[in-house]
């Protein structure tokens, strides 16, 4: 049975007459951000009794296209940080996918609808591309259960918002403003989607957390990090940290072995790659200092951090360090000169106070995004509907168009714009035979 919000308890109590508790997740593995809020609310989903499908939206691309939008995205992140910023700007000022992502989005639209199982009540997105193809499916009628998508980022990007989509759900009232901005139909504040072991630290954890680490005992301990690909200026965050004497920087390089080993021949002492117990790491720490404002944020904000942006990523890195700071729940590092004194105000001054107030608040809002997705399964009416291939009698199925190096160079930066959003007329212009190509090989794949 399906189940609304108890604000008494936190979860979520039975639906009567319902019969079905289904949900299907929709994220996608590029970073680790999109996934971890999917695995999170998969939990507490199944913790109330409903059944959880997960399904990555990179599989549901055609022609392996997915191992290359995140190869392209990390790689640009890694290499090109000037071209994401680019593509990115571009994306915000036109408000919509170009022509090649639209492709994109249309060849994913018939693995969607089979990978959403019979007796579905609720489709979820936490990927901006996962929720542009639900929207349109719902627009569509093709998809008739409600389709709610979960902003992991604190700026709402563009391409975060489709028409169609029932319910957007945001973590504070300034992404959940840029969202209505941007044109969102319905938008709902819960509590951040977070792990319950991230709370605030007693001083015996803080001091069996340090032991267990082999941090010292006594220092401020900043703890520095850059997500799960560890990408940005991390290596110059780390020294300027530790120059500036404000904090002992203690670094997480999560899957990117070759920083961990550049920051230890650098002479940076606490050095960690993936890192399973980020609630133990956090409960070690004094304050957080990050580049990208996802997940690891709002994690620091339950744990009790004040949390500073430094040298951060391009695109949505700077935006989320510019709403977090509207929000006063993370100060801005513009400069590298007034690193040591924000350190020194987040650790010892009523800056730091207001900012751990601030993070905390938002986790004492009753109902959380698990009781949100909840009471809109509970108005879902009727199943998915799949529908039946159109190919004209007596014709062979077609077959997948191999692109040449050019055409595939165009489908890679397609992907990226898929990802991140940007048309790629605006950003770097359109080759129209690369796309003809493009698009002969999407509607070859999925016919």
């Amino acid at each position: 049975m399906l189940h609304s919000s108890d604000p008494a308890d936190g979860r979520t109590r039975p639906l009567p007459g319902a019969t079905s508790r289904r949900i299907v997740i929709i994220s996608a593995s590029v970073g680790a951000g999109h996934d971890g809020a999917a695995v999170e609310l998969a939990r507490r989903l199944e913790s109330d009794g409903f059944h959880v499908d997960r399904h990555d939206f990179l599989d549901l691309l055609p022609a392996r296209l997915g191992k290359l939008l995140s190869a392209a995205y990390h790689g640009l992140l890694t290499s090109a940080p000037a071209g994401y910023e680019r593509i990115h700007a571009a994306t915000e000022r036109s408000g919509r996918p170009g022509p090649v992502a639209r492709a994109l989005f249309r060849s994913a639209e018939r693995r969607t609808l089979q990978a959403i199982a019979p007796g579905t009540r609720a489709v979820v997105s936490t990927y901006p591309g996962a929720g542009q193809v639900l929207g349109t499916l719902r627009l569509r009628g093709l998809l008739t259960v409600p389709v709610i998508t979960y902003l992991t980022d604190f700026s709402v990007h563009p391409l975060w918002i489709a028409p169609g989509v029932d319910v957007h759900l945001a973590a504070h009232p300034v992404p959940a403003g840029q969202a209505r901005a941007r044109g969102a139909a319905s938008v709902t504040v819960t509590r951040p989607l977070v792990g319950a072991l991230f709370a605030p630290a007693t001083e015996l954890r803080r001091r069996e957390a340090r032991a267990r680490f082999g941090l010292p005992g006594e220092s401020a301990l900043a703890l520095l990090v850059a997500g799960s690909w560890g990408v940005g200026e991390m290596e110059r965050a780390a020294a300027e940290i530790r120059e500036s004497g404000a904090a002992v920087p203690v670094v997480v390089c999560g899957r990117n072995q070759a920083l961990a080993e550049r920051l230890r021949e650098a002479g940076v002492e606490h050095v960690f790659g993936w890192v399973e117990d980020m609630p133990a790491l956090m409960s070690a720490a004094d304050v957080l200092v990050q580049n990208a404002g996802g997940l690891t944020s709002l994690e620091a904000f339950a744990a009790g951090l004040p949390v500073a942006s430094y040298r951060c990523i391009p695109g949505h890195g700077r935006t989320n360090a510019a709403a977090l700071e509207e929000a006063g729940l993370a100060a801005w590092i513009r400069d590298p000169a007034g690193l040591g004194p924000v350190l020194a105000d987040l650790l010892h001054s009523p800056l730091g106070q207001r900012q751990r107030a601030r993070g905390l608040e938002l986790f004492r809002r009753a109902d959380g995004p698990a009781q949100a997705i909840a009471e809109a399964a509970g108005n879902a009416t009727a199943p998915p509907r799949v529908p039946a291939p159109r190919r004209s009698a007596g014709t062979a199925p077609r077959r997948t168009v191999r692109l040449g190096i050019p055409a595939m160079a165009t489908a890679v930066a397609a992907t990226v714009a898929l990802g991140i959003g940007a048309p790629l007329a605006e950003a770097y212009g359109d080759s129209p035979a690369h796309f003809a190509a493009l698009t002969h090989l999407l509607d070859g794949d999925r016919r």
